[in-house]
């Protein structure tokens, strides 16, 4: 069972901007807040994000390389992940593959792929088999 992950954000801010509107729609509450830090919580596992410390700002993040490469949500349907596509991009958030979405991970697989502000990729799927990989 996995209890956290804790990731470290370029602009504190932007990211709160982006988190505080994504994870409530997907079940996650606000668990802890902190001048450097904040976290989200679903359940017994929570997500932590923390401000990047200055010396250590200038490498930006990216996920081809060694590393995190994505964070996979469930939706409950593919409604639900039609309506989470619909609300990020009124908030300015781009599609990833947007010439294949929904059907960005496959025909069976019925997704939406987004960046967070450091160009994590997000991923919200309606699908309960195994992830597409990539």
């Amino acid at each position: 069972m996995l209890h956290h992950i804790e990731i470290n954000v370029s602009n504190l801010n932007r990211s709160r901007e982006f988190y505080s509107v994504l994870l409530p729609e997907l079940g996650y509450a606000e668990y802890q807040k902190w001048p450097l830090g904040f976290s989200y919580r679903s359940g017994s596992a929570y997500l932590v994000f923390v401000q990047t410390e200055e010396p250590f700002r200038d490498v930006p993040y990216h996920r081809k390389m060694t590393g995190l490469n994505h964070l996979a949500f469930h939706a409950e349907s593919p409604a639900e992940v039609d309506r989470l596509t619909l609300k990020m991009k009124q908030k300015g958030v781009p599609v990833l593959y947007e010439d294949r979405h929904p059907f960005a991970g496959g025909p069976d697989y019925y997704a939406v792929f987004m960046e967070d502000p450091d160009r994590l990729k997000i991923e919200i799927t309606a699908d309960k088999g195994v992830e597409v990989l990539g």
